[in-house]
């Protein structure tokens, strides 16, 4: 069957939640891969494909978390949305929980960096008012000092000898992944998409690539999370905020190759190998 004829319309006796595990089960994806992609709590999408939207934190996350996960399988997300709401009244008649105020989706409601950044601009605000006025009434105790300026001034440009630069990680040594934070879902497969290893790494949990892979790949929502070794020394991450990367080589070589050539942009996904 063609994936586009996958659609939200097709008749369900349970709801939108049987019709949005029905589109995923016919793409090949699992719960742990739209939860990366999606980046909601595995439990939650259970909760909403068996239709028990009791168990999700309020209406707001519920059509919030819906509208996403219709996103990502390319279904119409406002009707999900609809369809969502639709069945949390029919629940509320019947009793089934109260209905809760529901601001706005959850990608419409001002993100906790947005608040931390506002809290940030607000004491920024304030530092250059005190510096302001602490300059304008007393202005001779901000002049630089000329007997600290004499002193620089003599200093030597530079001491002899140049630094000890750190030891090269060896292209031959094992490379070993571990888990920065819990929970972080990785895939590795070899060139032929052979899987390697895939599940969700614990907190400190390792894992270190087959010497024998075949040209090794990885797929991992939190690249960021993902601490990297090779022969013992340390490396720099894939990526440094959280973005879905798929098909990133993970051998000795290409790794320090990445690393000297600088890791892509946030939001660029190496081309992945073919399967």
């Amino acid at each position: 069957m063609d994936e586009n004829d996958i659609n939200i319309e097709a008749p369900s006796p349970v709801g939108v939640g049987a019709q949005l595990r029905a589109a995923r089960e016919a793409r090949g994806l699992s719960l742990e891969q739209v939860a990366a992609e999606t980046r909601i709590p595995q439990r939650h999408l259970v909760a909403i494909e068996v239709g028990d939207l009791a168990k999700l934190p309020g209406r707001t996350y519920a059509v919030g978390f819906t509208r996403t996960y219709a996103k990502m399988l390319g279904l119409d997300q406002d009707e999900a949305a609809a369809k969502v709401r639709a069945e949390l009244d029919a629940h509320n008649e019947e009793g089934y929980r109260p209905a809760s105020f529901e601001p706005g989706d959850p990608a419409r409601v001002p993100s906790r960096a947005l608040g931390w950044f506002a809290a940030f601009a607000v004491l920024v605000l304030l530092a250059g008012v005190f510096f302001f006025f602490r300059t304008m009434f007393a202005p001779a105790g901000e002049l630089p000092s000329l007997l600290d300026q004499q002193k620089k001034a003599s200093a030597p440009a530079m001491r002899k000898g140049a630094p000890v630069a750190a030891p090269a990680a060896n292209p031959a040594g094992p490379v070993v992944f571990t888990a920065a934070a819990p929970g972080i879902w990785v895939k590795f497969y070899d060139a032929q998409g052979k899987t390697l290893l895939e599940k969700q790494m614990a907190l400190g949990e390792s894992y270190t690539v087959p010497a024998d892979a075949h040209g090794p790949l990885l797929w991992t929502g939190r690249p960021d999370a993902l601490a990297i070794s090779i022969g013992g020394r340390p490396v720099a991450k894939l990526a440094q905020q959280e973005q879905v990367m798929k098909g990133v080589p993970v051998s000795a070589q290409a790794l320090l190759a990445r690393g000297r050539q600088g890791a892509a942009p946030a939001g660029e996904n190496p081309k992945p190998a073919a399967t």
